[in-house]
C-alpha cells in the first residue's frame, strides 16, 4: 500500500481512497479518517499551483509515522504538484487507527501541522499566471541562512 503519494495535477480521490480502504480493512482497525482538500473559487483564481520539496516533505511525513510507530496508527498522505483547477482535489490526508477518538484528534493535528510546516509552496493561477500566495503562507522552521 502506498501511503505517501505525490501526483502531477489533480488527485484521483476515488482511486486513492479505494487503495487506502482496501489496505485498512486488512489491518483490524476500526477507523479510517480522511481529510480531502478541494480547490474553491476564491479571489478570481482559475486554479492553485503547488511546488514541493520532496525530500523535506518525506522527512516531515516520516516524523509523524515514527512518533506513533508503537501504536496502531498509520498515516496516509497524497498531494498534487503543479496546477489543480477549481473543484478538483489537491490534498488527501488519512489516519488509520484502532478507535475513532484518537483518529479524530490526530487527523486534525496532522492537517494543521501540514499547513504550518510542510515544504509546499502555493500559487494562485490568475490569467494563466502563477502568483505566489504569500498572504496564505507560513515560514518554514529553519528556513533561511540566519536563524
Amino acid at each position: 500500500m502506498q501511503n505517501f503519494i505525490l501526483t502531477q495535477g489533480a488527485l484521483n480521490i476515488p482511486e486513492i481512497y479505494a487503495k487506502w480502504y482496501e489496505f485498512s480493512v486488512r489491518q483490524n482497525c476500526g477507523a479510517l479518517l480522511t481529510f480531502c482538500g478541494i480547490v474553491r473559487d476564491d479571489n478570481n483564481i482559475e486554479a492553485l499551483s503547488f511546488d514541493i520539496y520532496e525530500p523535506l516533505l518525506k522527512s516531515w511525513f516520516n516524523t509523524w509515522q515514527e512518533k506513533f510507530q508503537n501504536e496502531t496508527i498509520k498515516f496516509m498522505f497524497a498531494h498534487s504538484i503543479g496546477d489543480v483547477k477549481i473543484g478538483e482535489s489537491s490534498y488527501l490526508a488519512g489516519i488509520l487507527s484502532k478507535q475513532r477518538k484518537l483518529g479524530l484528534k490526530l487527523i486534525n493535528d496532522f492537517v494543521e501541522d501540514f499547513k504550518a510546516n510542510a515544504p509546499i509552496w502555493k500559487y494562485d493561477v490568475i490569467n494563466k499566471k502563477r502568483i505566489y500566495a504569500k498572504d496564505r503562507s507560513s515560514k518554514l522552521q529553519g528556513a533561511g541562512l540566519l536563524q
